[in-house]
């Protein structure tokens, strides 16, 4: 297969990515599906951690709308992402890939709490990290988390699966005419407000110089392939 163009990445996956076709809850081969993919880069040698969202079973911005406070809706949030992060170790580990889950709201009796150097000396036993919880702290989005954990880690870059092939200069729904960008800088993202991550975690990886790749994860091999070094999406960088 050739040599992986990264050493250690961290992957951003949404909750409405491990829903698959039934928008909510947890579809078991599509987590499959999503843990073969990451199998195989673990195959190749690469170090890899998760962060993943919980969208798929409680959005906190959403029920804060409804009247539940914003901070609880939050909290609330990150227990799914650890819901989630247990499915995909499960899944995992039932391929043979070593796996930890590390959590940002310490719950030791299913996984362990987040501590850096732990993680790191994870990923360089050739182990997957998943992180939940976010940051473990209210108003900040998992966006947000990956940043800050790929900061922490000293990850080269941040892979973030969507259900689109990359960074488009308008909305694709709102405009068939949407032109599909191969590389945008950090200040464009901000600036032209590109669906890309928040303005915290986009401003977190422009301040390290950590690029950004959005692809689409629904089509099969698209992980391994952005991992390799094939143009599979958009390029969030500097210049």
């Amino acid at each position: 297969m050739g040599s992986a163009k990264y050493s250690r990445v961290v992957l951003k996956l949404s909750g409405e990515a491990l829903a698959g076709d039934l928008g909510r809850g947890i579809d078991i081969p599509t987590v499959q599906r999503i843990s073969s993919e990451i199998a195989e880069v673990y195959r190749l040698g690469v170090e890899m951690a998760v962060i993943v969202g919980g969208g798929n079973i409680w959005r906190g911005n959403e029920a804060a709308e409804y009247g539940i406070e914003r901070s609880t809706a939050d909290y609330m949030g990150m227990l799914a992402t650890v819901i989630n992060a247990l499915a995909l170790q499960d899944s995992l580990e039932k391929l043979g890939v070593p796996t930890r889950v590390q959590t940002a709201i310490e719950m030791r009796q299913v996984a362990e709490p987040y501590i850096r150097r732990r993680a790191i000396r994870h990923l360089e036993k050739k182990r997957v990290v998943i992180f939940a919880a976010g940051t473990g702290n209210p108003f900040f989005s998992t966006d947000t988390a990956a940043a800050l954990r790929a900061a922490e880690i000293d990850a080269e870059v941040i892979l973030k699966a969507t259900k689109v092939d990359g960074v488009y200069d308008s909305d694709p729904v709102k405009n068939p005419s949407a032109e599909l960008l191969s590389s945008v800088t950090y200040l464009d993202v901000l600036n032209k407000g590109l669906r890309v991550m928040d303005a915290t975690a986009t401003s977190l990886c422009m301040d390290n110089g950590i690029p950004i790749i959005v692809f689409n994860l629904r089509v099969p091999g698209n992980i391994v392939r952005t991992i390799m070094g094939e143009n599979t999406g958009t390029i969030v960088r500097r210049d």
